[in-house]
């Protein structure tokens, strides 16, 4: 391979190590992702997919806490592109973000290098493509960030972990996906659901009376999904990074974004037994399958399949108001989780944001309060940072819905460094909406119906045991609101995590600010950054 592809690696590499040369003791782990198209046919006709390093889904990533992870992205489409770690926080450096308002993308037949150290987490997250539609063939995978060996983690140890990756599927080219967002027309309803890119060929083999575990993030474009394994209860151990109380479940519901983990204890009858996830909130369900393999069964699983939830909203809603914070453990440090008391805090800020479908100039557009967002040809990060005039304008944005003709714009809300916020999703319509934040997470304090107003968080708020997470569904004609600390400096995505609607405007950025420079708010702009639109050269 042509050594210029890989200088901007060693330089970027040189620059990080200088950064955290006072950090030594803390790991690296090294990935080259090589991006390439290749045929696949996970519904069983053959088309273009995305792969990573010749795999669909791609690699999944392996650390521990504090970890630096270096990812070496070598970009062999027809087309510029990007990927983002879905959940990870980037802490004190949005360059690494991979998203369009802060990194210019990866043109054909180079390369560039993320440095990130994932700093205080633990969890089960996800990365993938967010340019164009590449998302929908591929080029997704799986994070999985476990607890360094000093820190107690609050259950029994399983044998063995299991990844699940569900996503749903289009037969159709990324490209002519594209075509119809930008024509103006809504994305058809998918083809099938994926579970580790199969629809039914995944088989996890287990010991009868052993303790498992289950990582599950949904990965799809568009569709909530309940997961359940038949005959088996699912315990629930830790959402997006937060030990959970360990409640039981048949099934559960994980929307667009959205990651668990569950302990399984494998004490049913010598036999297989069908691993399920199906479609929510859609008509008609779709459904894949794996198979829970007992060492030493002769029997195959048998119908019927575990019956899941359909359309049930109600149901949905009741049952995330119980997935609870484990305020006695540890989290990625040696601190009770709990000991952060975020329902003691006085909020600086309320925030609404409602989301639309608008027609503008004729053709479907997505908005937050009235405002469908367009990339500029210079990533927001850079034109901040460098004070380059014209590309956004701080606060284009509305703190709350009104009624103003819907328009296409790069819109930005500032927050001060430290602000503790709370932000309202109201969502009108009647599709259910998924809303991910970048560089932070945050506490799900309340989800309800109809129109949100201040007299419902005596009633429906949750502050004292609420999870933190990075994506929250907002339920038909409802709301959820979230409050989050802004302490991570920087340009932060917040985005539908449905990506026809991200793809056509639902999305925004929040500029996380203070007039401090140094390298204890804010790492400088990567000497390995690429450079377009307005960009000065190095």
């Amino acid at each position: 391979m042509n050594q210029a592809i890989f200088r901007p690696f060693y330089l970027g590499l040189f620059a990080w190590l200088c950064v955290f040369s006072v950090k030594a003791e803390d790991p690296y782990r090294f990935f080259t992702f090589e991006v390439t198209y290749g045929q696949i046919a996970p519904l069983g006709v053959p088309q273009r997919g995305i792969l990573i390093n010749g795999k669909f889904p791609g690699p999944t990533i392996d650390c521990i806490t504090n970890d630096n992870v270096i990812v070496n992205v070598v970009n062999k489409l027809d087309e510029p592109f990007l990927i983002t770690w879905n959940g990870i926080k980037q802490r004190k450096s949005s360059w690494q973000d991979g998203v369009l308002g802060t990194n210019c993308p990866i043109p054909p037949n180079s390369n560039w290098t993320y440095q990130m150290q994932m700093k205080d987490q633990i969890g089960t997250y996800s990365y993938f493509p967010s340019t164009k539609m590449h998302r929908a063939v591929g080029a997704f995978g799986a994070i999985n960030v476990r607890a360094r060996a000093v820190i107690f983690v609050p259950y029994l140890k399983p044998v063995e972990e299991f990844t699940l990756l569900i996503s749903d599927w289009w037969k159709s080219d990324h490209k002519e996906l594209q075509k119809i967002l930008d024509s103006g027309n809504p994305l058809p309803n998918p083809d099938g659901l994926l579970i580790n890119g199969h629809v039914s060929s995944n088989t996890f083999t287990t010991q009868k009376g052993q303790l498992y575990m289950f990582r599950v993030s949904n990965v799809a474009l568009t569709t909530s999904i309940n997961f359940r394994i038949q005959n088996h209860t699912l315990t629930l151990v830790e959402v997006e990074g937060s030990h959970t109380l360990q409640e039981t479940y048949e099934s559960l519901d994980i929307h667009v974004g959205q990651s668990a983990s569950f302990l399984v204890k494998l004490n049913a009858p010598l036999k297989d037994y069908f691993i399920v996830a199906s479609t929510r909130f859609t008509k008609p369900t779709l459904t894949a399958t794996g198979v829970l393999h007992y060492d030493g069964s002769t029997t195959k699983p048998s119908l019927p399949l575990p019956v899941g939830p359909t359309y049930q909203i109600h149901w949905s809603m009741k049952q995330a108001r119980t997935i609870r914070w484990n305020l006695t453990a540890n989290a990625a440090r040696p601190n009770p989780q709990g000991s952060y008391h975020y329902g003691t805090i006085p909020v600086t800020r309320t925030v609404v944001f409602a989301n639309s479908a608008p027609v503008i100039n004729g053709k479907l557009r997505y908005a937050v309060n009235q405002v469908s967002y367009a990339n500029p040809q210079t990533p927001l990060k850079i034109a901040d940072f460098y004070n380059i005039s014209g590309v956004f304008a701080l606060n284009s944005i509305k703190s709350n819905p009104h009624s103003n003709p819907p328009a296409i714009g790069a819109s930005v809300m500032g927050f001060t460094l430290h602000d503790f916020v709370e932000i309202v999703f109201q969502n009108n319509e009647y599709s259910i909406q998924s809303w991910h934040l970048d560089g932070s997470d945050f506490w799900t304090v309340g989800f309800g119906s109809g129109e949100w107003n201040t007299t419902l968080r005596k009633k429906f708020y949750n502050l004292n045991d609420a999870t933190t997470r990075h994506t929250v569904q907002v339920y038909p004609n409802s709301w959820s609101a979230i409050l989050v600390s802004m302490d991570n400096k920087g340009m932060w995505n917040l985005r539908s995590a449905i990506w026809p609607r991200r793809y056509l405007g639902q999305e925004l950025y929040v500029r996380v600010w203070n007039d401090e420079k140094s390298f204890h708010t804010e790492y400088d702009i990567p000497l390995n950054a690429l450079r377009c639109g307005k960009a000065p050269l190095q």
